[in-house]
């Protein structure tokens, strides 16, 4: 485990330790920047506790900071009672030791008695989350962990300083942070996993969690999502009882059904499976520079630029891609278990689950909503004779999510039978290699019809009316169908050959 003085060396201390030996006031690093020196991990978040008025503290940090004429700004954000002063790359937040009325987030009154800084530790959620570094001339650097959080950081336990149910009934969203924790903690040498007591306070207070509000158990949910290993979170999640409370739509998809001794896949553990899957996946290719991301400007064109971190969203369309199986799952005797239509009724819950979690209700919900959908079109392609067309047609629909609908289309490939793997691998392969072709020969990712309404309409003489649509799809499926050349030449031939028979005579 690494010593912290190999952090603590870093400038932003030595700027924090002159702070509080110009102030007067008692200053420790305390929480997530402490857990992660001694897990050797970076992190620009610095929580500061000192004990007296954290804004004389500020403005001796911000004084220091202006020495070189350069003025540094303190912000107050008056709801949490918390300072925050950004020092280079590092943003520093300052708080009083609190316990009683400070705890719930009032701002320091002057003259106010402050307890010890051991009482704040004892607030805190969790035992590796309370750990504290001295600033001060006689504790730099010296390490205050009277609840164990070293001990437990070395062996991957995750617990509450004091009694798991008073932590949590302070604040339930602590239930949601300890899954979170374990799923960005995680590494496989060390797994960190809720101790006894502390999961069996979850299980009991699970239903507390609909009492706060939605969006700060989504944004958990995002950390959890992003983390290396999403799975680990989501089950910490189901296995407490807080997911039936959270995300009830992905709770029906456990369990398995079994008739006549044939049974389906568990699709909940399938779903964490392509969960992980996707991660992986997006991971690899990122560091190999395979994936973009794409944003339209203003004026309609459209902009690429090398996909650098995880996409969020790309992670719910994993969880969600088979959400709408149990309102599908029916049995056949001659077929076995079939969920026919699921990823048409998967994206048309889409809107519901993200509204539910307050989720974005923009392009990027239309963005889960697409990949959800279209989830199941390559992998149907890749089980028959794959043409041109319906290789376009897929081009067409995905458009430039058409890389990210293939690493869920990748990432959903679990079986445990190795023989079906490798064939679904080889069939996909083709499908892959057929996009390639088909996009170098006609560019269709970014598709746009080569005819605009106003032009049709200068040719003919004529108004706005359903013409002009009936020309313009009649041009995008012969195009898509591969009967016309993807061009404005070619489709102007076309439109004038069609034209006669929708009573159209052409003045130009």
């Amino acid at each position: 485990m690494t010593r912290p003085v190999e952090f603590l060396g870093d400038h932003v201390f030595s700027l924090l330790s002159r702070a509080a030996l110009s102030s007067g006031i008692p200053a420790w690093v305390v929480g997530g920047y402490v857990r992660d020196c001694y897990l050797g991990r970076g992190n620009k978040d610095v929580d500061v506790v000192v004990k007296g008025d954290p804004s004389v503290f500020a403005s001796a940090l911000s004084s220091i900071l202006s020495e070189g004429g350069k003025r540094t700004k303190v912000t107050e954000y008056t709801s949490t009672g918390t300072l925050l002063v950004r020092v280079g790359g590092y943003e520093v937040e300052i708080v009083p030791t609190r316990a009683g009325a400070l705890r719930r987030g009032q701002n320091y009154v002057p003259g106010t008695e402050l307890p010890p800084l051991e009482v704040d530790q004892s607030l805190r959620d969790l035992t590796i989350n309370s750990m504290a570094l001295g600033l001060g001339k006689d504790d730099w650097g010296r390490l205050y962990d009277p609840y164990g959080g070293l001990a437990d950081l070395a062996r991957g336990i995750l617990r509450t300083p004091v009694d798991a149910h008073r932590t949590f009934m302070d604040d339930p969203l602590r239930m949601v942070r300890a899954a979170r924790f374990a799923s960005t903690l995680s590494t496989p040498s060390l797994p960190f996993t809720l101790d006894e007591a502390t999961h069996g306070a979850v299980f009991d207070l699970a239903p507390s969690i609909s009492d706060i509000p939605v969006e700060r158990v989504r944004a958990e949910l995002d950390r959890i999502l992003l983390s290396p290993v999403p799975s680990i979170g989501f089950r910490v999640l189901d296995a407490t009882g807080l997911l039936r409370y959270i995300m009830p739509e992905v709770c029906r998809l456990k369990g398995v059904q079994t008739v006549e001794g044939r049974g389906h896949k568990d699709i909940f553990a399938h779903t964490l499976g392509v969960l992980d899957n996707v991660a992986s996946i997006e991971s690899g290719m990122m560091e190999r520079g395979e994936l973009r991301d794409y944003r339209t400007l203003p004026d309609g064109t459209v902009e690429s630029c090398p996909r650098t971190e995880p996409n969020l969203y790309l992670r719910w369309a994993a969880l969600l891609h088979d959400i709408g199986k149990p309102a599908t799952k029916k049995y056949d005797p001659q077929r076995g278990w079939t969920f026919m239509g699921h990823p048409s009724v998967g994206a048309k819950m889409v809107k519901r689950i993200f509204t539910s979690l307050k989720l974005p209700l923009d392009d990027r919900m239309a963005y889960v909503t697409k990949l959800v959908f279209l989830h199941h079109r390559p992998m149907c392609l890749s089980q028959e004779e794959v043409t041109d067309s319906a290789i376009r047609r897929l081009l067409f629909d995905a458009g430039n999510d058409i890389d990210d609908l293939m690493v869920l289309c990748d990432s959903d490939i679990t079986s445990k039978n190795p023989r079906k793997v490798a064939m679904i691998r080889e069939n996909f392969e083709l499908v892959r290699e057929k996009l390639q072709l088909v996009e170098q020969k006609d560019a269709l990712r970014n598709w746009k019809n080569p005819l605009d309404g106003n032009y049709i309409m200068d040719v003919y003489g004529i108004g706005p009316s359903n013409v002009i649509g009936l020309i313009k799809e009649a041009v995008k499926e012969a195009i898509l169908d591969g009967k016309v050349e993807y061009s404005f030449e070619a489709a102007d031939a076309y439109m004038r050959e069609i034209a006669p028979s929708l009573g159209l005579v052409a003045r130009k």
